[in-house]
C-alpha cells in the first residue's frame, strides 16, 4: 500500500476513534473539603432526572453526612473486591463499567494508585480506558496532584505528594471546572467537622489548613483552570495561522534534582502554549555507561520516564561537545525555546567559550530562538 494512502487511512481512523471517545469532565479544587464530590453527585441527580443513563463507578464521601446523603437514589456499580497482604480491599470495577456501558459514569479520586495486581497502576489510566470505550466520565482531582506542580506544592505545604497525574490527563479533558472557596470558608467547614473527624481537626489547622497555604493553593488552582480554558479557546477558535508554533527543548544533565525542575517547568510552559516539547540529554564521554554511577543512571531513566509522562519526546545524543549536541537537536526539531537550569551556568560559561556554541548563539539570534534559564 502506498505510504500516502496508508497515512490518509490512519488519519481518518484517528478521527473516527476521536469522535467515538467519551467526553471527559474534571472538577478541580485547591484541597480536600471544597465540595468536588458533592458537586459531582448533584450533577448525577440532575442528569438522572433528565433521563441520562448515569452510574456511580467509584465515589469517596469520607463519611461526610451531607455528601453521603446524596448517594440515595443513584445507581451504584459495586466495587471490585480483592485481597492484598491479608486484607480485603475495594477498587473501581473497570470491567463491570465496560460491560454495563452507561452513558455517563462518575469516578472520584482521579490520582488514586490502584492496588497491586490491578490491570492499571493508576486510576487515571482506568479512566482513559473507559473513555476509549465511548463512555463519558466525570471525575475530580485536587491541584496538589498535578505532576508539573509538584515542586510548587511541596514549597507551599512542605509535603511531597506521592499520588500525581500527568498534565496530559487534564489536557484531554473536555471541561475543567474549578470548585472554589475562600480560605475562611474552608477553615469554617473544617472546624464544623464537615471535612475531617474531630480527632483530625486540630492537627489539620496547625499543618495544611492555614490561610496562607490555602491562598497559595487556591491561586494555583485558579491559574490552572484559567490555563485550561485558554487552551480550549485556542483549540476551538484558532488564531491567525501565521503565528509561529512554539517548540520547547529542555536540556538536562545527570544532576537529577535540577533535571526534575527543568522538566516540570518546561512541561508547564509547553502546556500553556499547547506546544510540542523535547527533553535533550547529551551524553559526554565522562558519562558513558561504564563511567557513570548506578544511582545516576537510575535517576536519568526516572527523569526520562517523567518527561515522557508529561508529554515530551526524549532525545539522547552522544557527543564530546554539549553545545554541538544542542545545536543538532535545535535544528532537527525546529526548536523555538531552549530551557536550561540555573545551576548549569558554570557549564554554560564553559560551552560559551567554544566556537560551536558561538555558532549556536548566532543561529538562535538569526532564527528568533529564545534561551530560558530556569531558577
Amino acid at each position: 500500500m502506498p505510504v500516502e494512502i496508508k497515512n490518509n487511512a490512519e488519519h481518518f481512523l484517528n478521527l473516527i476513534r476521536k469522535s467515538r471517545r467519551g467526553k471527559f469532565k474534571i472538577y478541580m479544587g485547591m484541597s480536600a473539603g471544597v465540595g468536588k464530590t458533592y458537586r459531582m453527585l448533584q450533577e448525577a441527580h440532575a442528569l438522572l432526572r433528565n433521563g441520562v443513563d448515569i452510574k456511580i463507578g467509584y465515589i469517596e464521601t469520607h463519611n461526610r453526612k451531607e455528601t453521603h446523603s446524596l448517594l440515595d437514589g443513584l445507581p451504584v456499580i459495586p466495587r471490585r473486591k480483592l485481597f492484598y497482604k491479608g486484607k480485603e480491599l475495594e477498587e473501581l470495577d473497570v470491567q463491570a463499567i465496560l460491560n454495563l456501558h452507561p452513558e455517563v459514569v462518575i469516578i472520584d479520586e482521579l490520582a488514586h494508585t490502584n492496588i497491586e495486581g490491578s490491570q492499571n497502576e493508576k486510576r487515571w489510566q482506568d479512566v482513559m480506558d473507559i473513555l476509549d470505550a465511548g463512555i463519558n466520565v466525570i471525575s475530580a482531582v485536587n491541584i496538589q496532584h498535578i505532576e508539573s506542580l509538584n515542586t510548587e506544592v511541596k514549597a507551599i505545604t512542605g509535603v511531597d505528594v506521592a499520588e500525581r497525574i500527568p498534565d496530559s490527563v487534564l489536557q484531554q479533558a473536555d471541561e475543567v471546572v474549578n470548585i472554589d472557596l475562600t480560605a475562611d470558608e474552608l477553615i469554617i467547614r473544617l472546624k464544623e467537622g464537615k471535612i475531617y473527624t474531630p480527632d483530625k481537626i486540630e492537627i489539620s489547622l496547625k499543618n495544611f489548613f492555614q490561610s496562607e497555604k490555602i491562598l497559595q493553593l487556591r491561586e494555583l488552582a485558579l491559574k490552572e483552570v484559567a490555563s485550561q480554558v485558554e487552551r480550549k479557546i485556542e483549540t476551538e477558535l484558532p488564531r491567525n495561522s501565521h503565528l509561529r508554533q512554539e517548540r520547547f527543548l529542555a536540556c538536562i544533565s545527570s544532576n537529577h534534582e535540577i533535571a526534575k525542575k527543568v522538566i516540570r517547568k518546561t512541561a508547564r510552559m509547553a502546556s500553556y502554549y499547547t506546544s510540542k516539547w523535547y527533553l535533550l540529554y547529551v551524553q559526554t564521554p565522562k558519562e558513558e555507561g561504564d563511567k557513570i554511577g548506578l544511582a545516576a543512571q537510575r535517576h536519568l531513566i526516572n527523569n526520562f520516564k517523567l518527561a515522557t509522562e508529561l508529554g515530551a519526546e526524549v532525545i539522547r545524543i552522544k557527543s564530546g561537545n554539549i553545545a554541538k549536541g544542542i545545536f543538532e537537536a535545535t535544528e532537527q526539531k525546529e526548536i523555538t525555546t531552549i530551557c536550561i537550569g540555573k545551576p548549569h551556568l558554570n557549564l554554560f560559561n564553559v560551552i560559551l567559550n567554544t566556537a560551536v556554541f558561538n555558532q549556536l548563539l548566532t543561529k538562535l539570534s538569526a532564527a528568533d530562538i529564545d534561551i530560558v534559564i530556569l531558577s
